[in-house]
């Protein structure tokens, strides 16, 4: 039996990765499926034009940490085309071959810059950045990294942050187990999908960590498929 009382301190195989380029791609592909037919970007483009509405400007700066091959940066501009909203959208990673496909990916969007950075050291100053995002990257760190990590997005934006991550539930673990069977090709997503619930939160984690970020309200919520949204305001 699998034991969710206590994150998991296993390394996700994506954490070392050590494939060729084109090998990555074809795990991102089936990651992004998941998200798409689970509704995951959803909750993040939802939740960001909302924090937008905060202020009105004539552009916003946002800022996605762990951005991979930059497919939510891509769904944010796209929307925000719809809605004649100008975004300046900056993509960080520390993977290069991540940031070499979302480069590729990303050549119709000229308003996505992607930078290989280590947000904890990188000054972003000149980029005055409006809203820090993070999607499935939280749950990578140790409870002491998340802390520190939140605690400098909080720092870098303005209007807020938004933090997309997984419900640590025994439900979603063996759920994503059949769904794997039939939606996920490769192996390394199929078990880095099941230690990624091994490793989420709950949320009285996500409120441990939030009283440890001072200068912030916090709002943390529960979404379809097993998500929390924990928004952060600049106080």
């Amino acid at each position: 039996m699998v034991d969710f009382t206590h994150r998991s301190t296993e390394v996700e195989i994506m954490d070392t990765y050590s494939g060729t380029t084109k090998e990555l791609d074809i795990i991102l592909q089936d990651i992004n499926r998941v998200n798409r037919l689970l509704g995951g970007y959803e909750i993040t483009l939802n939740t960001v034009f909302k924090l937008l509405k905060i202020e009105d400007k004539e552009s916003y700066t946002i800022l996605d940490m762990g951005c991979a091959e930059g497919t939510m940066l891509r769904k944010l501009a796209t929307e925000a085309r719809k809605r004649n909203i100008k975004l300046n959208l900056i993509g960080v990673d520390l993977n290069k071959q991540g940031l070499e496909l979302a480069t590729y990916y990303s050549t119709e969007y000229p308003e996505i810059t992607f930078l290989e950075a280590d947000i904890l050291t990188t000054d972003f100053s000149k980029w005055n950045i409006d809203v820090v995002m993070t999607t499935l990257t939280l749950h990578h760190f140790s409870d002491e990294g998340v802390v520190k990590f939140v605690n400098q997005f909080n720092t870098l934006a303005a209007l807020g942050v938004v933090i997309n991550d997984l419900d640590r539930n025994p439900l979603a673990y063996y759920l994503f187990k059949a769904f794997s069977f039939f939606f996920i090709k490769t192996v390394i997503a199929k078990k880095d999908g099941l230690l990624s619930i091994q490793r989420a939160f709950k949320k009285k984690d996500l409120l441990e960590y939030a009283a440890q970020v001072k200068s912030a309200s916090h709002d943390i919520q529960w979404k379809w498929a097993f998500r929390y949204v924990w928004v952060l305001k600049k106080k």
